[in-house]
């Protein structure tokens, strides 16, 4: 006679997986803001500015 499926083990285990899953999608998005945050902090120098202008 076949063994009858652990349904409840199953279904924690998607959840599980689920959970995990998520929280990669949260570290990235973090990640990528933290990124974005850091380029927007630092001032834009323009180009001219780095070297002195020579008469």
């Amino acid at each position: 006679m076949p063994r009858k499926p652990n349904y409840q083990f199953e279904k924690r285990q998607k959840e599980l997986d689920r959970k995990v899953r998520k929280e990669e999608k949260l570290r990235r998005r973090q990640e990528r803001t933290a990124d974005t945050d850091e380029l927007q902090e630092q001032p834009a120098e323009p180009a001219d500015a780095e070297r002195p202008i020579e008469s």
